[in-house]
């Protein structure tokens, strides 16, 4: 299976993230998310640079915790969890752009994950996307969803299927050029938008139970 195609977290994975030496684990949790946090930390505001800064602050967090992490699906999903981690790496990241932000006060009153990222007085930074982030977040796993989802149904559908939906929907061709490109007929294109966006509809939704 491709990496595209195992976006959901499973529980074996962040078992295996436990162990700090299980570098083809974390290469797969790097593979899984690194899109992920950059483009969302890019849409917060951030830079190229410090998107891909975000991107590895983030993994080092998420590192450090895993030794003592245990998920628990009642209280929290591993994506809002991540969610988090990744909000705190970007609030990190335009609090290093003010002058003065970034030491520690001995009477600051900052959770122990937000100690650990060195940023003092981050209450003073304004949130860079506010309560928007978690939308961008939703919109941007989406996304990572979707992608998955066309890995798995190019698979399944005849290439000349999947040819057309990619061309017709994904593309935004007009059904008369994607007829004349492909040598078929408009009730071909049609047909064939019909029934991978079925296939398509059903394996997204297959994906969303299985994300943890």
């Amino acid at each position: 299976m491709s990496r595209a195609e195992s976006i959901p977290t499973r529980v074996s994975l962040l078992a295996r993230l436990k162990n700090a030496d299980d570098h083809s684990s974390w290469t797969e949790f790097y593979q899984l998310y690194h899109g992920l946090i950059f483009s969302v930390a890019r849409r917060a505001g951030l830079n190229e640079l410090e998107a891909g800064e975000v991107v590895q602050d983030t993994l080092i967090s998420v590192a450090r915790k895993m030794p003592g992490f245990t998920y628990d699906p009642r209280k929290d999903s591993f994506k809002g969890w991540l969610l988090t981690v990744t909000r705190w790496r970007i609030r990190d990241r335009f609090a290093k752009r003010a002058p003065g932000v970034g030491q520690l006060s001995a009477h600051s009153s900052l959770t122990p994950d937000e100690k650990d990222s060195g940023t003092a007085t981050i209450d003073r930074i304004p949130d860079p996307a506010g309560p928007e982030l978690a939308g961008i977040w939703d919109e941007e796993w989406d996304a990572q969803l979707l992608k998955a989802a066309l890995a798995r149904i190019k698979r399944q559908v005849q290439p000349q299927h999947y040819q057309i939906y990619h061309l017709l929907v994904v593309m935004e061709q007009p059904a008369r050029e994607v007829a004349r490109t492909l040598d078929v007929s408009i009730p071909q294109v049609y047909l064939a938008k019909h029934r991978v966006g079925n296939l398509l509809k059903k394996e997204v939704r297959n994906l969303r139970r299985a994300v943890l």
